[in-house]
């Protein structure tokens, strides 16, 4: 009986429903708790929040802008990453490695900074770029204002469209030639081929990818905020934050209601998309060699290279330039010239508390739950993989809908959970951004992990166990080892956007737990924009320092 009670309760199986109640509490009971306070008022089930809600036209319009907006990025994403997927892939373009690189790392550029960037770039009154402009041509006004519909839509398309980039770009890597080989001995030429074949059979990437784009655009609040906000065009994120803002019950439950929607639409998109992939077989990976034969652009080579080098300088490097150059300016108000250039900005800024506490808040929470999230996906990771437990994918689908619920849904529902409603008041403490942090990106830690612990056969850890090792020994001496730079990886891939993170921090922060992407907010809206260039620099050496630590303890498996 004994021996039966410690099978039972032995450590794995206690660590194991250990990291299970943490998603429980955090992932299941703020949702739940969420849907349920916006449903319910005193009590009584009704809908009155949500009639008082959209009974307002504004919302209607945020509703209608974030559906909008979504919609157009997500064809202009798919309708630059297609193409540029199929001549970095499939072609003989010159320097697509290089090119394939840097559309990538665009990825891991914060999109508020690039929102930052633009601005200085396309300000209506001193942007750098419409100066130029309007110097060259001898215009009479501006040419551009980044502060209207067509600016929002511009740069969350440019700073959104490398998910599509991505996804479609590792389709294309592993997709099976022979069809296309096939196509051209038929007679059918490169574009025929491409239209005919190529496009039909990554459609089920390029949905993947658009969803991607049209749920992290749904979910964006960084540069809706910076460029949406002073031209009076609000989405849904924004008016969420603007009714937490308020700080009455009233404002709560209004946001509530608002993020409820947005998290329904999210999972609609999500599940259409899902079913309208399953009405169909996409077969494309073989099994046998998958290296394609690359088509030959010809006469149009260099054009198209020009075209590929054209979308990278301005889509990434002039934007990084603009923040690197204001960093560095003396005066705003002279002209860019190397006397106007100092580094006493950067010197100020380095020297300021009230800059450096942010930077290290940010530091230590993000550090924090990237070492939660990791200790707790090894476990679900190993639940998943190694056990044949009836129910044992029920803990990773729960930190994929972390993942994929709406960052600013996952923060108010912490807020109205853990005020002391449950007897657990994390409320303006460096817990409640911890727990967010974990519960929004968990799932990547869990998807590293468990692809590292499918590759160790179970035969290691039955020999260990065999010879009398408990588990937690099997698990220190042979699992752990074996899965330790997929661990470090995990890490790394919840610190960095964990380290940069705005959408949720601009509504869990307090007073003493400010972070440094809602200082570099304040600052680039209310006061100083030449520092928050200097913090946007700092933020981008750090992510890209993280980025090549990631690569070497990966060996290049992992990172941008």
């Amino acid at each position: 009986m004994i021996n039966r009670l410690r099978q039972k309760f032995d450590a794995k199986w206690m660590a194991i429903a250990a990291a299970v109640g943490v998603l429980v509490l955090f992932v299941v009971l703020p949702m739940l708790y969420l849907i349920w306070r916006s449903v319910f008022i005193d009590g009584s089930f009704n809908f009155a929040t949500y009639k008082q809600v959209y009974a307002q036209s504004a919302n209607w319009k945020a509703f209608a802008n974030t559906f909008y907006i979504s919609l157009v990025v997500t064809f202009a994403s798919v309708a630059i990453s297609f193409p540029l997927a199929w001549l970095v892939g499939r072609t003989d373009l010159p320097g697509k490695g290089f090119f394939r690189t840097t559309f990538i790392a665009s990825y891991m550029i914060p999109p508020y900074v690039g929102a930052i960037a633009w601005t200085q770039l396309l300000n209506p009154s001193v942007g750098y770029l419409n100066e130029w402009l309007v110097s060259v041509l001898k215009l009479a006004k501006a040419p551009f204002d980044i502060y209207g519909m067509g600016g929002l839509i511009w740069v969350l398309t440019l700073f959104y469209s490398p998910f599509a980039f991505i996804t479609i770009s590792r389709a294309l890597e592993k997709m099976d030639p022979s069809l296309e080989e096939a196509s051209r001995v038929a007679g059918a030429s490169p574009l025929g081929t491409l239209w005919r074949v190529t496009l039909p059979l990554m459609f089920p990437s390029i949905i993947a990818g658009g969803v991607l784009v049209f749920i992290g655009v749904g979910s964006a609040f960084g540069i809706p905020a910076i460029i949406g906000m002073p031209a009076q065009i609000e989405v849904l994120t924004t008016r969420i934050v603007t009714y937490v803002y308020l700080g009455t019950g009233k404002g709560i439950r209004d946001a509530t209601a608002l993020a409820v929607s947005l998290m329904i639409a999210a999972n609609f998109v999500l599940y259409a998309s899902t079913w309208l992939l399953t009405r169909k077989d996409y077969v494309t990976i073989s099994g046998k060699s998958t290296r394609p034969n690359l088509v030959e652009l010809g006469k149009w080579k260099w054009p198209l290279t020009f075209l590929v080098s054209l979308y990278g300088f301005i889509a990434i490097f002039l934007p990084l330039a603009s923040i690197a150059v204001t960093s560095l300016i003396k005066s705003l108000s002279r002209p860019i010239s190397l006397d106007n250039l100092t580094f006493d900005t950067w010197l100020a800024a380095l020297k300021n508390d009230q800059y450096m506490t942010p930077l290290w808040t940010s530091f230590v929470t993000g550090a924090a739950a990237a070492t939660a999230a990791t200790a707790i996906a090894v476990f679900i990771a190993y639940l998943l993989v190694k056990t044949r437990m009836r129910g044992r994918t029920i803990p990773d689908g729960l930190s994929t809908l972390g993942g994929a619920t709406p960052s600013i849904v996952i923060a108010l529902a912490l807020i109205i959970t853990f005020s002391g409603e449950f007897g657990l008041n994390l409320y303006n403490t460096f817990g409640i951004l911890i727990v967010a942090y974990m519960v929004k990106y968990l799932t990547m830690a869990v998807r590293t992990i468990a692809a590292s612990l499918s590759q160790v056969h179970s035969s290691l850890e039955e020999a260990a166990l065999n010879s009398g090792a408990t588990w937690l020994q099997s698990l220190r001496d042979i699992m752990l080892p074996l899965i330790g730079p997929s661990i470090v990886a995990g890490w790394f891939l919840v610190f960095m956007p964990s380290f940069y993170e705005l959408t949720m921090s601009i509504i869990l922060y307090g007073s003493q737990t400010k972070t440094i992407g809602v200082l570099l907010y304040e600052l680039q809206t209310y006061a100083d924009p030449q520092d928050a260039s200097v913090l946007a620099v700092i933020i981008l050496l750090i992510i890209l320092v993280g980025n090549i630590i990631l690569r070497k303890v990966s060996k290049g498996a992992i990172g941008i």
